[in-house]
């Protein structure tokens, strides 16, 4: 395997556009039962908040050295500044559109000694006005940048995202794709999508054995005029499907402590790998080892280019 292109990687431009999230975790102690509830009592010794959803993909981006962009959707609220400042803090070129009748995503988890006893999700859609305004920004911003990343939660930011992926083929900017739900149509023309196992199940359908996925998924890939598809598939690895076959790598042996954020981290490792000049294969090598660096940290965490070196 070749050295990690760090130069080339550090001279990259990625725009991130898509769904926006604050992680937000409360670290405690848990000694006893509450006396109103059999649940656990968590006196909150720590508190910490961290980039997600596209955010976390721009973080990681910009931990792996290249120059990242972030574009999306919050609200007019205490979440969605504290975005903006770790954005700021980790580097990351911020454009975000402020929607005031909408909350910033939020996921707040409560941990015991390093496990996690409780999530509980703040969620709302940006309006129109808002969408116009992130396709706008996006035009303007995409010709400036050598990727585009388009990171989908389902979450409302990417509702018109057809246009943004034409945007980019315009501009001859390749586009990167991690997908969500079953109806890919959206994202005929974009470069590569990357669904999980799951996620590829839900398109396709249960596939009976290794040819049969082969089938489906470059059917799948020329229906949508994709140059690649990047199937994700846990302790299996991940298989790469373009036009010259099907190359398969073996998953790191890694001890999986928090899957958390791991699509983000392969995502922006294939994005800045792509950008720097690698070949698709070579760029999946590289995001399935900072795939298995991530599963070992808790939460949603960057791996840098040291730790893939």
């Amino acid at each position: 395997m070749m050295p990690f292109p760090a130069v080339a990687v550090s001279r990259s431009k990625v725009l991130v556009v898509g769904d926006i999230m604050l992680d937000r975790y409360w670290f405690g102690e848990v000694d006893r039962i509450s006396p109103e509830a059999p649940v656990p009592v968590v006196r909150v010794a720590r508190r910490e908040d961290r980039l997600g959803g596209a955010a976390n993909v721009a973080r990681n981006i910009a931990a792996l050295g290249a120059q990242a962009s972030l574009l999306g959707v919050v609200g007019a609220d205490e979440a969605g500044e504290k975005v903006g400042r770790l954005a700021d803090e980790a580097g990351i070129h911020a454009r975000l559109v402020v929607d005031p009748g909408m909350h910033t995503t939020l996921k707040m988890r409560v941990l015991g000694r390093q496990q996690q006893l409780l999530r509980v999700d703040f969620e709302e859609g940006p309006g129109p006005g808002s969408l116009d305004g992130l396709e706008s920004q996006a035009r303007e911003l995409i010709g400036r940048h050598d990727m585009l990343v388009v990171s989908d939660y389902a979450k409302g930011a990417l509702a018109h995202v057809e246009r943004l992926i034409a945007a980019a083929r315009e501009a001859r900017v390749p586009v990167l794709v991690d997908p969500k739900g079953h109806a890919y149509r959206r994202y005929r023309g974009a470069s590569i999508i990357t669904p999980n196992r799951a996620e590829m199940q839900e398109a396709v359908g249960h596939w009976a054995d290794e040819d049969d996925l082969e089938r489906r998924a470059q059917k799948l890939r020329r229906e949508l005029e994709l140059d690649a598809l990047l199937v994700t598939r846990s302790e299996q690895g991940m298989t790469l499907f373009t036009e010259a076959g099907r190359q398969h790598t073996a998953a790191h042996a890694q001890e999986v402590f928090d899957v958390s954020g791991a699509g983000d981290t392969v995502l922006a490792t294939l994005a800045v790998t792509r950008a720097a000049g690698l070949d698709w294969f070579d760029a999946v090598l590289w995001a399935n080892r900072a795939g298995g660096v991530v599963v070992g940290k808790l939460g949603t965490s960057v791996v840098t280019a040291g730790e893939l070196s």
